[in-house]
């Protein structure tokens, strides 16, 4: 069994800063989860925000020191055409379907964010990603209300992340990110980071979910993100082992790719 990896590494590179390593959502049981990593990215509370008792329970199962993020609830980004309305545990109203996601300024956007906000507190949680799907894309009336949305939240003590995907052209990510204070989060394989001093990697896994990354790979990766408290989180179909084999590189301090 490795060590837990978080943002001061062992081994040849004691003292050295280093991202938190962890799975997006537990692939494993959490108390097994726990033995291996010290951070998750919690997947629940997108699809629909389990009860704060019972991310309380969550939060205290965690071993001190471990660091949980969380993503944002569907019902602010996405919109209610999105397949992952599925999973909802109330179905959207037919006529309220048009108030829903892409950060609009409605009051059921502002109560899912109220909702998710909730769950962060419940989870102590250090970090809240906005995911945003592709068809989200930098239309004026999209600009206007992220804007417009970001600014009116309490963003309380949370590092607020974003993750554009589609049509975003970089410059735009940058700007938008420096003026919101967000966190550009992306899979550094894929795209550049807009906020590489403050790393929020999610790797998706090369050409899809199935993909598992190769040593030479994970060494890149490595050297990519010495010496920035960061995030790295892996969302492939091997996530387990390839998060588990990318937090003993880590561990082991800096190595010249293979």
């Amino acid at each position: 069994m490795g060590p837990r990896t978080g943002e001061r590494a062992e081994g040849n590179g004691e003292g050295a800063v280093k991202p938190l390593v962890g799975c997006c959502g537990f692939p494993k049981a959490r108390a097994r989860y726990w033995e291996r990593f010290r951070a998750v990215e919690v997947q629940a509370t997108f699809y629909q925000p389990p009860r704060p008792a019972t991310l309380r329970r969550w939060r205290d199962e965690a071993p001190p020191g471990a660091v949980f993020t969380l993503k944002a609830w569907q019902l602010i980004t996405h919109p209610s055409s999105s397949p992952t309305y599925r999973r909802l545990r109330d179905p959207i109203p037919p006529e309220r379907r048009d108030r829903y996601g892409f950060f609009r300024p409605t009051d059921e956007v502002w109560s899912a964010w109220e909702r998710t906000r909730e769950a962060a507190e419940a989870l102590a949680a250090r970090a809240i990603l906005f995911q945003c799907p592709a068809r989200f894309r930098p239309t004026p009336e999209n600009l206007e209300h992220m804007r417009a949305f970001f600014r009116r939240i309490d963003r309380g003590p949370f590092l607020l992340a974003w993750e554009p995907r589609g049509a975003w052209p970089p410059e735009r990510v940058r700007s938008l990110c420096r003026e919101l204070d967000l966190v550009h989060a992306v899979d550094p394989f894929a795209s550049d980071s807009a906020t590489p001093d403050r790393p929020y990697w999610r790797l998706h896994g090369k050409g899809g979910y199935r993909y598992r990354y190769t040593e030479a790979e994970l060494a890149e990766l490595a050297g990519r993100c010495l010496g920035r408290d960061g995030f790295v989180f892996f969302n492939n179909l091997h996530m387990w082992e390839d998060a588990a084999r990318f937090a003993d590189r880590l561990a082991a301090g800096p190595a010249d790719p293979p």
